[in-house]
């Protein structure tokens, strides 16, 4: 898959699988693909934090770009979430 900017998004099914052992160095582009392939929606941004919400799910995922990787906390903090609630990527 290929960003408007032009990047080549890493298969998302691959970066999920990669996440349960190696949190770091994960392109934020694909981190956002990964929680929006999961029905989150992106519902605000606010200087360098963006919010995804999705709909039945009280707590929010708030997230960072950190010199363009994703910050190994928070995607903790969003696998964290899938596992709770069970989630399946592509279910909204």
């Amino acid at each position: 898959m290929v960003t408007r900017e032009g990047r080549v998004l890493m298969n998302k099914r691959a970066l999920l699988a990669r996440l349960v052992t190696n949190r770091k160095n994960v392109k934020y582009t694909d981190f956002v693909a990964l929680i929006e392939s999961f029905g989150f929606v992106r519902t605000r941004g606010k200087g360098s934090h963006e919010i995804f919400k999705r709909k039945g799910i009280a707590e929010i995922v708030n997230i960072q770009n950190h010199n363009g990787n994703a910050k190994p906390y928070q995607i903790e903090q969003f696998l964290s979430l899938i596992e709770k609630y069970n989630l399946k990527m592509g279910e909204n």
